[in-house]
């Protein structure tokens, strides 16, 4: 059977969603680097990738076998967990995946700003976010980490319950990002709930190996990041990756 390909680079916050997923179920696959952004050969913005996904963007799924590609993460996510039946992390009761559901549906213009106000402006300068943008994003952000405090996590161990779902994984990528031991961009002081649901997320499996890129890249909060300091992070990120699927 020829392996699915995943394209993306490690440094993504939602390819490290789908790549943790998949090494934490076990299922092989092959990873290609496509830089976002770019026109060259290995870009987002190439023809030959565009082809496949017109809207140009990371990551990107396909199955050579049935011919099938796939765009966006969480749409990724939960064609792979139906496909092989992982109903541990994508409930097969209704009503339980209908709240897996809501929370990535909630997830793209809250817990996602993340990425636009604090992560983005170092590392994709192509995009020239707007300051405004950045303060609105981070805004945005507070909000939707106060509704995963007072709601999603004011009961339970994960977002929806005590058992992990996609929906953990998609949120983490974003939120974990900002911690201490990674970027360092993010007070979490006022969100106890949360804190303890990120030190959760570090215990499930394959989370170091998937964050392997931010522990190269460190501490953003005084100093950006050289290109070649993320290049080079990038380039670690596949090496553990490839070392892990060799190890399934």
């Amino acid at each position: 059977m020829t392996l699915p390909i995943l394209y993306g680079v490690p440094l993504s916050q939602p390819v490290r969603a789908v790549m943790w997923l998949m090494l934490y179920k076990r299922l092989p696959f092959e990873m290609v680097l496509i830089n976002p952004g770019s026109k060259g050969e290995k870009g987002s913005r190439n023809p030959l990738f565009l082809a496949k996904n017109p809207a140009g963007t990371i990551p990107c799924y396909e199955e050579l076998d049935t011919g099938i590609v796939l765009g966006e993460a969480h749409a990724i996510m939960c064609y792979l967990a139906s496909k092989h039946g992982w109903n541990d992390v994508y409930p097969d009761d209704l009503q339980q995946r209908a709240r897996v559901d809501w929370y990535l549906h909630f997830h793209h213009r809250n817990i996602r700003d993340a990425s636009t106000g604090l992560m983005a402006p170092h590392f994709r300068k192509d995009l020239n976010i707007p300051e405004v943008i950045q303060r609105t994003s981070l805004a945005t952000l507070e909000r939707g980490l106060e509704s995963l405090e007072t709601g999603w996590l004011a009961q339970s161990r994960f977002l929806v319950g005590d058992q992990l779902t996609i929906a953990d994984m998609a949120a983490y990528v974003e939120i974990g990002q900002l911690q201490p031991q990674f970027a360092n961009v993010f007070n979490f002081e006022a969100y106890p709930n949360v804190r303890h649901w990120l030190n959760e997320m570090t215990k499930i499996d394959r989370h170091d190996d998937v964050h392997a890129v931010l522990k190269d890249i460190g501490d953003m909060s005084m100093e950006e990041p050289s290109l070649e300091k993320i290049v080079n992070a990038n380039k670690h990120a596949l090496a553990v990756l490839k070392e892990c699927l060799t190890n399934l």
